[in-house]
């Protein structure tokens, strides 16, 4: 009768480490040890790979807009009536208002809710800024100094030139503040003069006459971001109040939140403060579909580096079946000495699962060097390539952005793990099986 012993004894782990490392000549199971850890070392260095960059892109791409724009935005839209005389006649015209006219209480009023760090009336439109003959569609964006220095990536951006101190109105001997896009597409720096056009201009006779201001470039900054840093302009506020026109008004109202990423909690509170003429949107809804097409990638990616995982850990059962084919008669002689079946499967278990552990580990080490040095890794590419790898304007970032989180690198983990565990129970079912009068019978 078989004896029993303790699983996972300490001569299971001895004939297991024997198998491991047998030689070519016993039927080339040590080339297939080799192609199994390879295999399972490179999908689950792949995998945290992928897992990282798709986190650093998620978290590059949320605090580029979160740090260069509002969490949630307010504006007004209702119908007034106003009567205009002609001639002798009174006549009652109905016109759509899409401006704030209260912009400074109202924002003083919205600050002092729960969760809201801050709130900043501005004047937004869309001009032309041209230097010599050069020229770009800007966003403008009017603001005061002191909302400006709380963008968090427009006070403490990528790189800069000039001092944010020194935006501020013309007449003062301030000027305005260009993305590094902006700046480069007109080729200025900081003390150059350039031109803004704005549509909106002055109601003549002969029609609406285009507007045309200079101003001094003041502060040049760089978010990170290319749509942002190659389109926005700050205008102090006084000044694109009249240069949009809107003497005294405001286009929009910036509310920032403790919390972006749940930015949606605040809507309903505010709009019990708002008027039903006021409505909402976040930097969620602006940037909803590409937020969308994220989860979708990663959800997708995941997917495929777990069918790349097992793929790899599938090696371990064509390694670990020829393993138990060329050691049939070695569990034959163990199992006639008195070796249960428990043993028998434990010791290919070990066999198998050792392989993937080793390999799982492995990767992780590899992964997380990857990742630690994926900007060094990327730079000797893109010397090798000869540049230009990389081109901002197509993938709007200006690098590859890596997040090695911890989750990712356990989640890397166990699926590894579990994989290669649970296949390696087949093969090692059937080494247990193995009648040793069968095994025995031709040696």
């Amino acid at each position: 009768m078989a004896g029993k012993t303790a699983p996972f004894s300490r001569f299971e782990w001895m004939i297991a480490w024997r198998y491991i490392r047998a030689k070519r000549e016993t039927g080339g199971v040590s080339i297939m040890t080799w192609i199994s850890l390879i295999g399972v070392t490179l999908a689950v260095f792949a995998l945290i790979a992928v897992l990282a960059v798709r986190s650093g892109f998620r978290a590059d791409f949320v605090d580029t807009i979160v740090g260069a724009n509002a969490h949630l935005t307010v504006r007004q839209n209702f119908m007034e009536t106003v009567t205009v005389t002609q001639g002798d006649q009174s006549v009652d015209v109905t016109r759509r208002i899409d401006t704030i006219a209260n912009g400074d209480v109202l924002a003083a009023q919205l600050s002092t809710l729960d969760g809201i760090t801050r709130a900043a009336p501005i004047v937004r439109g869309e001009g032309l800024a041209t230097q010599a003959d050069q020229s770009s569609f800007v966003q403008v964006y009017g603001i005061t100094l002191t909302d400006l220095m709380n963008i968090p990536l427009v006070l403490n951006p990528q790189n800069s030139s000039g001092a944010i101190e020194d935006f501020g109105p013309d007449d003062l001997g301030g000027g305005i503040a260009l993305g590094s896009g902006v700046a480069r597409k007109l080729g200025v720096q900081v003390g150059d003069r350039i031109n803004l056009l704005s549509a909106t201009g002055v109601q003549t006779a002969a029609g609406r006459s285009p507007r045309r201001v200079a101003y001094d470039v003041a502060y040049i900054f760089q978010t990170g971001r290319y749509l942002t840093d190659v389109s926005r302009v700050y205008l102090p506020l006084a000044d694109a109040q009249s240069f949009f026109n809107r003497d005294g008004m405001h286009d929009e109202i910036e509310i920032y939140v403790e919390d972006p990423d749940r930015v949606d909690e605040w809507i309903q509170p505010l709009y019990l403060e708002l008027g039903p003429e006021s409505f909402l949107y976040s930097w969620k809804d602006n940037e909803g579909a590409y937020l969308r097409a994220l989860t979708v990638e990663d959800n997708v990616m995941f997917v495929i580096m777990a069918i790349l995982v097992l793929i790899a850990s599938m090696n371990i059962i064509s390694g670990l079946i020829m393993l138990v084919k060329n050691k049939g008669r070695d569990i034959g002689i163990l199992r006639t000495m008195g070796l249960s079946e428990g043993s028998v499967l434990r010791i290919f278990f070990i066999c198998g699962a050792g392989l993937g552990t080793i390999g799982t580990i492995l990767g992780v080490v590899l992964g997380c060097l990857f990742v630690i040095y994926i900007d060094q890794i990327f730079a000797l590419i893109n010397y090798v390539a000869g540049g230009g790898v990389w081109d901002p304007s197509i993938r709007g970032i200006y690098a590859i952005p890596a997040k090695l989180e911890l989750d990712d690198v356990l989640k890397a983990v166990a699926l590894s793990l579990s994989l290669s565990w649970i296949v390696t129970i087949f093969p090692a079912r059937r080494a247990a099986r193995m009648n040793p009068v069968e095994a025995l019978r031709y040696e």
